[in-house]
């Protein structure tokens, strides 16, 4: 999401960045830029204006013209007129009741995603949030559409309301309210009726569901590919329906984001979250802050420990620190790492929480790194049986041809990769040299007891590695993920500057 917007405004600062000072003429040009680059972006008119308003009104004054670095003061400018254009510094969690059950009522047209929604919530509620979730299903137009949602409450380990054939909605609603009572659940949540189109029909049965449930949260389900259609089709629900939030599905999807820039500003609404993705775990807790962040290429470190830390094994990560601290680093080591990148997003999804990704991007799409890479490594190693993972250095050439016909790839491949497993573990073994003092502090991040300073490195500011630096230069170390460097003499790799040192997948 955002990468076009961000892609011009990266454009925009580095071209301001050349500049010891900036004049009256540097600064409307730059904000001419920012305009259009909002407006090709898709957000609403009245909202670019209001935001070059406000952000010419603090960028003419002279401490800024006087400055020693007047393009960071611009960037620092344009990044707190996005955060407040997306809902100011403190993020909007839901609202639930103090006496449960709390009843969370979704709505939304037809296709913008709102029945996955409802077990993205659920899930986030039970899993992060230890809430007793029942969610109950309105939709008695759409065909199979009940049979869904219990489908999905089954698979995130929720119950989910029976379905009685023949009821109406208002019925269903009566009905759920009473066994979420008699069941001592936290948390009940209702999945309404969407149609393809915004109808009086469907706006009715919803303010009727509404009257009867009483919701703490009435949450609208946009699609965020539909652009200033979302926009409109939220100004018409909040007009019928007391909206208390939104969320924004196909955020992984949309490279403009000018529905999530403009539904703040035109709705008064708080963007709760956001769906990131199509797998089930993919809901992501909208903060301003961070996407502002993003937007201006600054990458989100926070969300890339969060999901380390969510997705880590901690008993894996110490079995794994304890072998490393005695040098140790075989090819089923190697796997886990891989593994373990897959599950925190892949490659695209790790890249694009980092920052500095967006000047190395070019590099990045020529070297033609993709998780492609990352799976023919993973089949390579699977193809091998357990004593050749153990003890890479019996691999013959019979050996590495069988391994590479059964991974489907071809051996110099499978050379490339024993290279770089050689190197990996060749460095780690030298690192245990010392008394074990580089391999302690690895050791304790991968445990997870250095995710603190991490989430608060640079006193909140996250910073910019240099593209051209050599690896190692950014970034600390990110527990679970392969060093990725330049690797010795391997062809350039675009990753190098962002502080992941020690492997290049695209060594020869």
């Amino acid at each position: 999401m955002f990468d076009g917007l961000t892609e011009r405004l990266s454009g925009v600062f580095e071209r301001l960045g050349g500049r010891g000072v900036l004049s009256e003429k540097d600064i409307d040009e730059a904000l001419r830029e920012v305009r259009v680059a909002l407006l090709e972006a898709d957000v609403a008119l009245p909202v670019v204006k209001d935001f070059i308003s406000k952000a010419k009104e603090l960028a003419s004054g002279e401490a800024v013209i006087r400055s020693v670095k007047p393009a960071d003061q611009v960037v620092k400018i344009v990044y707190d007129g996005l955060v407040d254009m997306l809902g100011g510094d403190v993020p909007t969690g839901l609202n639930l009741a103090l006496n449960p059950p709390s009843v969370i009522l979704m709505a939304g047209l037809q296709g913008s995603g709102k029945t996955t929604t409802t077990g993205k919530l659920a899930l986030r509620l039970s899993k992060t949030d230890r809430k007793k979730v029942l969610v109950a299903s309105l939709d008695t137009r759409r065909p199979a559409a009940m049979e869904q949602l219990a489908t999905l409450a089954k698979q995130v380990g929720v119950e989910s309301l029976p379905i009685v054939a023949g009821q109406s909605a208002p019925d269903i609603a009566k009905r759920a309210l009473s066994a979420a009572k008699l069941g001592g659940y936290d948390v009940l949540i209702l999945d309404t009726a969407g149609r393809t189109t915004l109808d009086e029909s469907m706006m009715s049965e919803a303010a009727e569901i509404a009257r009867i449930a009483s919701p703490s949260e009435t949450i609208l389900v946009a699609d965020s590919l539909t652009g200033q259609d979302a926009v409109r089709t939220a100004k018409a629900f909040h007009e019928r329906l007391p909206l208390t939030g939104l969320i924004l599905t196909r955020a992984d999807g949309d490279g403009r984001g000018g529905a999530a820039l403009s539904m703040r500003h035109v709705t008064g609404l708080p963007i709760k979250f956001l769906g990131a993705g199509e797998k089930i775990d993919q809901l992501d807790v909208f903060d301003a802050r961070r996407v502002a962040g993003r937007i201006l290429g600054q990458g989100d470190v926070v969300a890339l420990v969060e999901k380390a830390a969510a997705d880590l094994d901690a008993a894996e990560a110490e079995r794994m620190a304890k072998k490393l601290a005695k040098g140790k680093f075989d090819l089923d080591d190697l796997a886990a790492q891989l593994n373990q990148m897959q599950k925190m997003g892949g490659m695209e999804g790790i890249m694009g929480l980092l920052p500095g990704v967006q000047k190395v991007k070019k590099q990045i799409a020529e070297s033609g790194i993709d998780d492609k890479i990352f799976r023919r490594q993973q089949a390579i190693i699977s193809s091998m049986t357990k004593e050749e993972r153990k003890k890479p250095d019996i691999l013959a050439a019979s050996r590495k041809r069988r391994i590479a016909a059964g991974a489907g790839v071809d051996v110099a491949e499978v050379n490339r990769l024993l290279k770089q497993h050689r190197q990996m573990a060749d460095m780690f073994k030298a690192m245990s040299k010392d008394g074990g003092k580089g391999l302690a502090r690895m050791a304790q991040m991968m445990g997870g007891g250095d995710m603190a300073r991490l989430k608060n490195m640079g006193g909140g500011k996250i910073p910019t590695p240099d593209p051209n630096a050599a690896g190692g230069q950014g970034l600390p170390g990110l527990p679970g993920l392969p060093g990725l460097g330049t690797g010795g003499d391997a062809k350039p790799n675009p990753l190098s500057g962002l502080g992941l040192p020690g492997f290049n997948p695209f060594k020869k």
